[in-house]
């Protein structure tokens, strides 16, 4: 089952299973309240006493909008009951119909200042410290899954983007269409990760036997997001010296942004996992699959 399935990783997780032959039930928002207990359990219910599989539940699905949570009582409610209520709902109905689960989280649930060693990426096992409500109630959410489902995987990943939705990528390119230069933030560190990317790796863990615990899934390597936006020049044709470094002083926004954001691949590789593709040739891959990202025409294919 994939909750979320309308979002930029729900999209394609479905593309995935069904690429797969898996059998797989597919929720939207519109199709399952995962915030209604009654609605889940009557959910994950039916979907896994219909299979004589291993069932694993995929949750791709969240509250996203970071300042707005920040800023609006009504969104903060939206983002504790999503992230970190809703999280908890879906673990203790897997548990009570014997499925296994798979829980995307977040590099929001850091601080931001990054391990203790200076230039490592984050191991599941650091600290966490979330500053800013998105990330506290994604921190919440990671710890009620725990504590209600024993079969399952929290799975961190950062600096996701896909063909659905908003995203930085289409950001960058409509305003490269729009602007002589630009000033992109040029002191936050993180790892971009296609989304197409990230649903293969985590359906491969759903399928997979790696015990349960904490895993960290992103693109391999690491930039800025000046960086990405300069890369994304370069796949636009355009001179990637029109995008200026600027700092997050220069830039403020109401939630807090992670100055480091580098989740280390190590838990990952340890599970017996391939790592995820280089950032910077997956936005080459992406961009090419969705030239739309681009604001080109999609190609027959």
């Amino acid at each position: 089952m994939v909750t979320g399935a309308g979002g930029a990783l729900g999209t394609d997780l479905v593309r995935v299973l069904t690429q797969s032959g898996e059998r797989f039930s597919a929720l939207t928002r519109a199709d399952l309240d995962i915030t209604d207990p009654e609605a889940v359990e009557a959910a994950v219910g039916a979907w896994a006493s219909g299979s004589d599989e291993r069932a694993v539940l995929l949750n791709a699905a969240a509250f996203t909008a970071v300042d707005l949570a920040e800023t609006d009582e009504q969104a903060a409610a939206a983002a504790q009951a999503v992230n970190a209520e809703a999280p908890g709902l879906l673990a203790a109905a897997c548990a009570r119909h014997g499925a296994a689960m798979v829980h995307v989280s977040t590099d929001y649930v850091f601080d931001g200042a990054g391990p203790a060693e200076p230039g490592a990426g984050y191991e599941p096992s650091d600290p966490t410290g979330a500053r800013s409500v998105y990330g506290r109630t994604k921190e919440e959410g990671e710890r009620r899954v725990r504590e209600a489902l024993d079969a399952h995987h929290v799975v961190r990943t950062a600096w996701v983007y896909g063909d659905t939705g908003a995203n930085f990528v289409a950001t960058m390119a409509r305003l490269a269409a729009a602007r002589d230069t630009l000033d992109v933030v040029d002191d936050q560190h993180g790892s971009p990760t296609w989304s197409a990317d990230l649903a293969r790796a985590l359906v491969a863990l759903g399928r997979s036997d790696a015990a349960p615990g904490t895993l960290h899934a992103t693109g391999s390597g690491a930039t800025t997001w000046c960086g990405f936006a300069r890369a994304v020049f370069t796949e636009l044709g355009a001179d990637p010296e029109r995008v200026r470094g600027c700092t997050t002083e220069q830039f403020p926004r109401p939630a807090p942004r992670p100055a480091w954001s580098v989740l280390s691949p190590a838990s990952w590789l340890a599970a017996g996992f391939e790592p995820l593709p280089d950032w910077r040739a997956a936005l080459h891959a992406a961009v090419t699959c969705h030239p739309e990202l681009l604001g080109r025409a999609p190609v027959d294919r």
